[in-house]
């Protein structure tokens, strides 16, 4: 039996209102209708609540076993590096009676949907069917007498029966290593490749094949190490990379100096332009440089003050900004060994970010337009906040979403300008996919500090890209994600000592599934139309439960 969310409820009254009239789509789309923010309150389990034009069911949940389990890769979004006490082949996904200790959760992360056919799994007589969501796990548990953790890279079988539901793709590379914790990922159409980010200066960027078992190789050498999250590809065949690295603590001189909880801007986005565009060993790395309006560059140096003028200038409506494209690294000149992009792109004099840790081309917009997201400090203390309910007059505290726009994908100069100042209510974006040309979702990560400071848990909302958001309107609220019991229990408890605790939205992706250049995201025009057929809408609610939806559109 579908199990379909879609109640609505009281607004929560500590965080500021948004706007309750439906957003228009167009043919392409109903009409959506905001819902609140769920709450969070100590031992409350809300569940969660969407636009009632709009419809979930599971795919994929963390209790369920795997068709092909190795050593402590047991379940979809569970590692049995912790067993029950009453039978050691299963993970103990919960404390057991006097135990402080439970399994470590996977977060699979970031979706990517495609429609392949003759594809094969660990049983040879089963028809696996035609469409798939790969995933690659963000958390593995720490290997004993070692310092790395095992992750590992699963496809959901979306026409498969529960017995075969999720195939486990690979937990090492070529090189015999195991695979670390994974967060974004895309399908490289020219590679026919999964692009993989581990989000650490320390672990590979990979390259998988689809095909089952997956060969995984390390593309350190030419696409780089850092705080990699969102990637995806243009029609030119580039790479763009999207790094989320948290900053150093900034100071406030005015208080002697005492430590505030603004960061440092520490996060680059990069653009790896191939020497050919499928092959993803050669090229070169580039990070986006922008210039502040007396032409100089802004840098990792000159963003250290607290409040300073660059950084309020970015995150100011109406003003745009000149960029351009500086190399980090060449293969043909500097080599093909790994190497850290994130100290690279700040000896080129690359401008960071506030955590960006998405992107998307804008569909039909010929991948001139390229919206991403910076999460901001994920802390309503901070003195680079801004105004609490517009976001206007601060430093990017909250968060943002800039507009970078280019005359083509592998254009050397381009524009950048803000597209959307966050506020409390609206703060920590991360995923982002666009549900049809002109309207994008980004969803939150605000984490359990700003949960509690709010009083409200993580949500996902839809902007309109033709409209100016200066004025104050805010964007409508498709999600009010609820809190399972698992990260209720874990929340309250440290996670004890392993895990996350609120549930977290990511790998929100909308794909027609072509894994030809056309099922690039931004290549054409999404229709989630009742009736289109092609196109699908996947999200995760990533922690507890570790569960992964798919959505749909209400029946009338």
């Amino acid at each position: 039996m579908k199990k379909h969310y879609a109640v609505a409820g009281a607004a929560i009254a500590s965080v500021a209102a948004i706007a309750a009239a439906g957003l228009a789509f167009g043919t392409d789309h109903p009409t959506l209708t905001s819902v609140p923010a769920q709450p969070k309150a100590a031992g409350y389990a809300p569940a969660s609540q969407l636009s009632p034009q709009l419809r979930q069911e599971p795919v994929a949940y963390g209790a369920l076993p795997l068709e092909n389990p190795t050593g402590i890769v047991t379940n979809y979004g569970y590692e049995n590096d912790t067993p029950s006490p009453d039978d050691p082949s299963l993970p103990q996904m919960v404390p057991a009676a006097g135990s402080t200790t439970e399994a470590q959760k996977t977060e699979p992360d970031k979706n990517t949907y495609l429609v392949l056919r003759h594809q094969t799994g660990a049983d040879p007589h089963y028809n696996y069917g035609t469409h798939f969501l790969f995933q690659g796990h963000e958390v593995g548990a720490a290997i004993p007498g070692s310092t790395l953790r095992q992750g590992y890279i699963t496809r959901i079988n979306l026409d498969a029966d529960t017995k075969h539901r999720v195939s486990l793709m690979a937990t090492k590379d070529t090189a015999a290593n195991p695979i670390q914790g994974i967060d974004g990922s895309t399908w490289d159409p020219w590679a026919k490749r999964l692009l993989l980010t581990t989000e650490s200066a320390t672990a590979p960027t990979y390259a998988a094949t689809a095909s089952f078992p997956s060969t995984v190789t390390d593309v350190s050498g030419s696409l780089g190490r850092g705080g990699f999250e969102g990637i995806q590809n243009d029609s030119a065949g580039n790479v763009w990379i999207v790094e989320d690295i948290g900053g150093t603590t900034k100071t406030d001189p005015a208080h002697g100096n005492a430590a505030t909880t603004a960061k440092r801007p520490n996060s680059f986005v990069y653009r790896f332009v191939p020497t050919h565009r499928d092959d993803l060993t050669h090229g070169v790395l580039q990070a986006l440089q922008v210039l502040n309006h007396s032409n100089q560059p802004i840098t990792f140096d000159s963003q250290a003050a607290l409040n300073n003028p660059d950084q309020l200038a970015l995150h100011a409506y109406g003003n745009s900004f000149s960029t351009r494209w500086v190399a980090v690294h060449n293969t043909a000149t500097d080599g093909t060994a790994a190497f850290n992009a994130n100290t690279l792109a700040k000896a080129a004099g690359a401008t960071p970010f506030k955590r960006p840790e998405n992107g998307q081309f804008r569909p039909g917009a010929n991948f001139t337009q390229f919206f991403f997201d910076e999460t901001g400090d994920t802390n309503a203390t901070s003195p680079e906040n801004g105004n609490q309910t517009t976001g206007n007059g601060g430093a990017g505290g909250w968060g943002s979403i800039m507009k970078l726009t280019q005359s083509g994908p592998s254009a050397a100069t381009g524009k950048l300008s803000l597209f959307y100042n966050s506020t409390e209510a609206v703060s920590g974006l991360d995923n982002v996919t666009f549900l049809s040309k002109n309207d994008v979702t980004f969803v939150e990560d605000a984490g359990d500090t700003l949960h509690t400071q709010r009083k409200a848990l993580d949500s996902g909302y839809v902007w309109n890209v033709t409209k100016s958001y200066a004025t104050g309107i805010q964007p409508i609220r498709w999600l009010g994600e609820g809190r399972d019991p698992s990260a209720t229990l874990d929340s309250a408890n440290g996670g004890y000592g392993k895990n996350e605790g609120d549930n977290e939205i990511t790998g929100v992706h909308v794909s027609n599934g072509e894994p030809g250049p056309n099922g690039i995201l931004g290549a054409v025009v999404p229709n989630l139309r009742a009736g289109s057929g092609n196109w699908r809408w996947f999200w995760t609610q990533q922690h507890g439960d570790n569960m992964t939806w798919e959505v749909t559109l209400a029946k009338k």
